[in-house]
């Protein structure tokens, strides 16, 4: 049940209107926040040549359909080429062509690329805050472009380690941070299919980019594989810089870097605790499908074959999951699909992908796998807010750095010494483990949301009465101080295990 047609934009009730126990404090005091004044300064909204959309010129899509095919664009030439690392990594495992690194080392590279794109995100926000949408996305451009042209050089292990690793990751930062959170302002009641719809060009990005970087390192060579990169990432992402526009002031979006009041909301740390485990996961499975394949005894173009699956997957699924989210609830949807994942994780990927049909079709399960980035945004407006999204997402990339650096790491050092597929068998059941995890997590989160909408139920009734000019006998000072203090008796553990089998649309 829900008390507007979108409660990620409905204001939370002040302390004055409604009791709410310790746990649920912190999401009302950034209401609070939010509508109070405050001093204004050069730094406190995006610059005027942000092109930030007045509110008394948005329409429900409208401009908001060329930001999201924008965005789109930035996500296949971002996170898509970060999926086509498998392709790389298995080349790299079997060439020996870079000095003095290990297989391990090329783990690392891939994780670190990701992890930088999340590290550099509180300098990112705010180089949106005093520089613009625009002019950020064109920071990353360069950087990533200039990564591709620095690995395309690089014959030593340190030279890899900053070109494709670190160079790239700040590109893909700048990127990403610039576009996450563009999208949903432009949507109420599509937000999740527009916010889904723009982040399945990453799968389409790593469908293209997987099976075009294995045809370009075989007849081109790794270089001009690397160079032909640079300058379509470039071409791309520098155009879209020019297109984008976002509503900033329109919806009072705070940019803020490091908003430490986040750090004091148990459901903030359930909503990172999903993405912390879910990214573990996708990480080990977007890297290491490729090389599963060629251990199971297929060719490098089935191996390249089954990373395009896995990838167009995510490009067909991710739209389908923002329909599904809108329909049935971003918590449920975000939630039933990472235990869809670990359960194939287990089932299809142990049992059936020793057999390549079966591999295909565990890699068509890749939308499951990769469900924290179509629901992150809408499901952190459900937990924060619309106006607190950029912040908490700031942060929430932060907690996702550890895990993403080392996720391809911890997962190639679990692999069995022996020959065929079982040598991924410890990889596949950690694997599984960790969206089971991050289901978890998600489910109390979910738990704890029904827990906040019962709270707030209770003064629904009366606005309800109030409309319709009913009489409402409303409780005493002292009544209120003892339902309270029963509530927050209850054991909260229990409550929120219980609310987990409750079946309602959030």
């Amino acid at each position: 049940m829900t008390l507007s047609p979108d409660p990620s934009t409905a204001p939370a009730p002040s302390r004055q209107n409604a009791s709410f126990p310790p746990s649920n404090q912190a999401p009302m005091a950034n209401a609070r926040a939010a509508a109070e004044p405050e001093s204004k300064s050069l730094f406190d909204e995006s610059p005027e040549d942000s092109d930030a959309v007045k509110e008394d010129e948005f329409k429900e899509g409208g401009y908001g359909w060329v930001v999201v095919f924008g965005v789109w664009l930035v996500n296949m030439h971002t996170w898509g080429l970060i999926s086509s690392y498998a392709i790389f990594l298995a080349y790299y495992l079997r060439s020996g062509s870079i000095i003095g690194a290990s297989p391990l080392f090329f783990a690392f590279i891939g994780g670190l690329s990701t992890s930088m794109a999340l590290l550099v995100s509180p300098l990112a926000t705010y180089s949106i805050k005093t520089l613009g949408t625009r002019i950020t996305l064109f920071i990353g451009a360069v950087f990533e472009a200039g990564s591709f042209i620095g690995a395309s050089f690089s014959t030593h292990a340190w030279q890899l380690l900053l070109s494709q690793g670190v160079c790239f990751g700040l590109g893909m930062g700048f990127c990403f941070t610039a576009t996450v959170g563009i999208v949903p302002q432009w949507f109420t009641k599509r937000r999740s299919f527009a916010n889904a719809l723009a982040t399945g060009g990453s799968g389409f990005g790593g469908l293209t980019y997987a099976l075009g970087a294995n045809a370009m390192i075989a007849n081109l060579g790794l270089e001009w594989a690397f160079r032909i990169l640079a300058i379509t990432c470039f071409t791309v992402n520098g155009c879209v810089s020019l297109i984008i526009k976002d509503r900033n002031k329109a919806v009072g979006a705070k940019h803020i870097a490091f908003h430490k009041d986040l750090f004091f909301q148990p459901e903030y740390w359930l909503f990172v605790g999903w993405g912390f485990f879910g990214i573990i996961g996708y990480i080990i499975v977007v890297f290491s499908i490729a090389d599963f394949a060629l251990q199971a005894g297929f060719t490098s173009n089935q191996a390249s074959l089954a990373s395009a699956m896995f990838n167009l997957s995510q490009a067909l699924g991710r739209p389908a999951i923002g329909l599904l989210s809108d329909r049935l609830g971003k918590m449920n949807v975000a939630g039933i699909g990472t235990l869809i994942a670990s359960v194939v994780a287990f089932f299809l990927w142990i049992f059936a992908g020793k057999y390549f049909a079966g591999l295909i079709i565990y890699a068509l399960f890749g939308a499951v796998a990769g469900i924290i980035w179509p629901c992150v945004g809408p499901v952190g407006a459900e937990v924060v807010g619309i106006q607190l999204l950029p912040a908490a997402l700031s942060l929430y990339w932060i907690g996702l750095v550890f895990p993403a650096t080392f996720a391809e790491v911890i997962g190639l050092s679990l692999k069995r010494e022996m020959i065929g597929a079982g040598v991924y068998l410890n990889v596949q059941v950690f694997t599984g483990f960790m969206f089971f995890a991050s289901f978890l997590s998600m489910w109390l989160l979910r738990s704890w949301k029904l827990r906040q909408m019962e709270y707030l139920g209770l003064y629904e009734k009366g606005q309800e009465a109030a409309i319709h000019n009913v009489a409402v006998i409303h409780p005493s000072e002292e009544s209120k101080h003892e339902v309270s203090s029963t509530r927050r008796q209850q054991n909260i553990v229990v409550s929120y295990i219980t609310n987990m089998f409750v079946m309602k649309r959030l």
